[in-house]
């Protein structure tokens, strides 16, 4: 009789070929979940880096605003004063200047001209901050020679502003421009929008304006005129 065929340890093909299928898989679906995991925390990473982004833009806009002097600059209608905030094509305020406080001091000790802009950057908008010196009231926006840009906010959103004024009775009277007043808005509102859901992602982000007469007129200056008095005479455009 022929001696019995022994059996050999080991895989045949078969075997052989369903292991490799099998670890294939799993090595797809591993990079697939790394990968995953990769895109969730960069998406994360970058969601914290815009909502940090848009918090320091908010500090930056609040000590600005807070800071905003009453003072006069030059027209050719005559001395206006120095806050202007204008739109274009009657959508929202796309470029705002008035003159604040300096931290690095320009021109006249301690005062600026803070420039903020919003501009269009390709599918997305930004809100540009610019500074220039101020050489006081015979100065016009117009000379003004602006620089040191900083962009606040960068994305896809609907950028503007709101200005307040005290209405009678003590309530406010919310507008989208300041051209031609006597006086300075008493709150700022910064509005971001979302384009598809048109929802405001910060809700009511109200900077408050404290000047609202200069500094003269609390040391009874001789011929400081007191600008609300002196301008209120000046019909708003």
């Amino acid at each position: 009789m022929k001696a019995a065929l022994t059996r050999r340890d080991g895989f045949t093909l078969i075997e052989t070929l369903a292991a490799l299928a099998v670890g294939s898989v799993v090595i797809i679906a591993t990079a697939a979940l790394i990968r995953n995991v990769s895109l969730n925390f960069d998406r994360g990473a970058r969601s914290v880096s815009e909502t940090e982004r848009i918090a320091l833009a908010v500090e930056r806009l609040a000590a600005d605003f807070a800071s905003a002097r009453f003072v006069t600059r030059a027209t050719a209608g005559g001395p206006a004063l120095a806050f202007s905030a204008d739109r274009a094509d009657g959508e929202q305020p796309v470029r705002i200047m008035f003159v604040a406080n300096a931290e690095v001091q320009s021109g006249r000790p301690g005062e600026e001209i803070v420039s903020l802009a919003v501009e269009r950057n390709g599918e997305a908008m930004r809100l540009v901050r610019r500074r220039a010196a101020w050489s006081g009231s015979r100065m016009r926006f117009e000379d003004a020679s602006f620089g040191d840009d900083v962009v606040l906010i960068d994305g896809r959103l609907d950028i503007g502003f709101l200005f307040a004024r005290s209405a009678a009775g003590g309530g406010l009277v919310w507008t989208s421009d300041w051209v031609g007043e006597a006086s300075l808005p008493r709150f700022v509102r910064l509005v971001l929008r979302d384009p598809a859901s048109g929802v405001d992602l910060l809700g009511e982000a109200d900077f408050v304006i404290r000047a609202d007469a200069p500094a003269g007129c609390a040391r009874n200056e001789a011929g400081i005129g007191c600008l609300t008095a002196a301008l209120a005479e000046r019909p708003s455009r």
